[in-house]
């Protein structure tokens, strides 16, 4: 299998499309043959990540880039960056409206539960730039 890659537009407030990239990748990930127990864990983390796009940011994209050996997500978004992710990956933690909170969204689990479900995770921020996460699932 050579590389394969897709990318996945994901707008700010869009909540009646959000998960829509995640559900793709998923689908994606099946037609592959990737194991029911990865692709389990990459919908959670994409779901997590694109929620947060839409909640969090102005905007961004998901790339999915699939090759032997792994299965890299990569979430970037256009926002107001997170200025301290130490505590910003603490469970509970949330910066979510109180409106986005009677949603059922901001529970302050995405990023914790993005690492779990992750072998590799990195999240690079910039205050008034954006924020970049990176998962990495082997296969």
């Amino acid at each position: 299998m050579d590389l394969i890659q897709y990318n996945f537009d994901v707008q700010k407030d869009d909540f009646d499309r959000a998960g829509e990239a995640s559900s793709n990748i998923k689908k994606i990930l099946r037609q592959l043959g990737i194991d029911a127990a990865i692709i389990r864990r990459i919908a959670i983390a994409t779901y997590e990540a694109e929620i947060n796009i839409v909640i969090h940011s102005f905007g961004g994209e998901i790339d999915l880039e699939v090759d032997p050996s792994s299965i890299k997500i990569i979430a970037k978004d256009k926002g107001p960056g997170i200025p301290n992710i130490d505590l910003a990956m603490q469970e509970g933690y949330s910066t979510a409206s109180d409106k986005v909170r009677e949603m059922g969204f901001g529970a302050g689990m995405g990023l914790p539960n993005m690492k779990k479900c992750s072998d590799e995770f990195n999240v690079k921020s910039e205050v008034g730039k954006g924020t970049t996460i990176t998962m990495i699932m082997y296969i």
